[in-house]
């Protein structure tokens, strides 16, 4: 590395700690273990110690024995949730906290146990992250969401996270006089739902593969929209995407794909979009220096590790796959979602 090259490297690490904290010894422990916090709170949903407990304040030992948990192992599982602010602890009985109440006991309409028995099933895989960056190469197939379990925390999971996102999505977006909306790999409908509660014009259809069908006809009764939105089966790489519509919305499918195939969803899309009509692109956002925000980062990594292509990209990197399939108008809207997610907008 020449002088010049020196100067520029110390330069922009300057920059970066001019936003963050230097690190130090504490907080290089705290994040070195953090999964142990991670790993205690996927334990007390997976042994569903929040729904146990629900509105009682109870002891230890009744709590074991309502898991079938060990009596012991089960009060240093409270100890800890409870450490963590999950639980409150008097005279030996636990209760749940207000938001524990809200979020974690199932059956609760804000639960979001499920992301969390999803990102639980990661954890095997992310442990083998040296192997991945090593190989360049997933530990973790696709298949494995086959099981059934393992499948229905995926889906439910990307349900509790889009039902916090997609009422403000809507609201942002202007859909007036669109008539017809396709989801493209809208999984449960959740979007296409929220769009058509706050558009009483415009119908939808979702498409998805086979297997989501049932799970997404019943969300959409759930809403009561069943006439106002179908379901289409399909794998938008191997299928064409039939019908005709106004508005394309393409919600977290990008990311869990190569560049190629990126480009030939997107290809797919805007062939059934008519003259006029929106595609709209969701997704985690990266700078187009590829090194932050954090989670868009993080989130490729975890790409790596369970997908053959997938990674998260930037804003330049999907407005050249938007250009080069011929959408015109392209810019950002000013949307942030949680984790960074951001929306890019164009006219066919």
């Amino acid at each position: 590395m020449g002088t010049s090259e020196k100067g520029l490297c110390k330069g922009l690490e300057g920059t970066r700690y001019m936003t963050k904290e230097k690190w130090n010894v504490r907080q290089l422990l705290e994040t070195s273990g953090s999964y142990w916090k991670a790993c205690t709170l996927h334990a007390g949903v997976s042994l569903a110690i929040f729904t146990l407990i629900g509105d009682d304040c109870i002891d230890g030992d009744e709590i074991a024995g309502r898991s079938g948990g060990d009596a012991d192992g089960v009060k240093r599982l409270l100890n800890a949730l409870t450490a963590m602010g999950l639980l409150t602890k008097q005279q030996g009985e636990y209760a749940n906290t207000s938001e524990s109440k809200s979020l974690l006991v199932r059956g609760s309409p804000d639960y979001i146990g499920h992301i969390m028995m999803h990102h639980h099933h990661l954890v095997s895989a992310w442990a083998q992250l040296p192997q991945a960056v090593k190989s360049g190469q997933p530990v973790r197939q696709r298949s494995s969401f086959g099981k059934e379990e393992e499948r229905e925390s995926f889906l439910m999971g990307m349900f509790n996270l889009a039902m916090n996102i997609a009422p403000d999505v809507a609201d942002q977006i202007d859909l007036n006089g669109r008539t017809h909306l396709i989801d493209v790999g809208g999984g449960p409908g959740t979007y296409a739902i929220h769009f058509c509660l706050a558009n009483p014009d415009l119908r939808a259809t979702v498409y998805d593969l086979p297997s989501t069908r049932p799970f997404a006809l019943k969300t959409i009764e759930r809403f009561g929209l069943a006439d106002r939105i179908d379901f289409m089966a399909g794998n938008y790489i191997d299928d064409e995407i039939k019908g005709s519509y106004d508005v394309a919305w393409l919600s977290h499918i990008l990311h869990g794909e190569g560049l190629a195939d990126c480009q030939t969803i997107i290809r797919k899309t805007f062939s059934v979009v008519e003259a006029g009509g929106l595609i709209l692109v969701h997704d985690f956002i990266l700078n187009d220096n590829l090194d932050g925000p954090l989670f868009p980062t993080l989130f490729s990594l975890n790409m790596l590790i369970n997908t053959a292509h997938g990674q998260s990209y930037s804003e330049s990197q999907i407005t050249s796959m938007l250009a080069t399939a011929g959408v015109k108008k392209i810019h950002r809207i000013p949307f942030r979602g949680p984790n960074d997610s951001g929306i890019i907008s164009g006219v066919v």
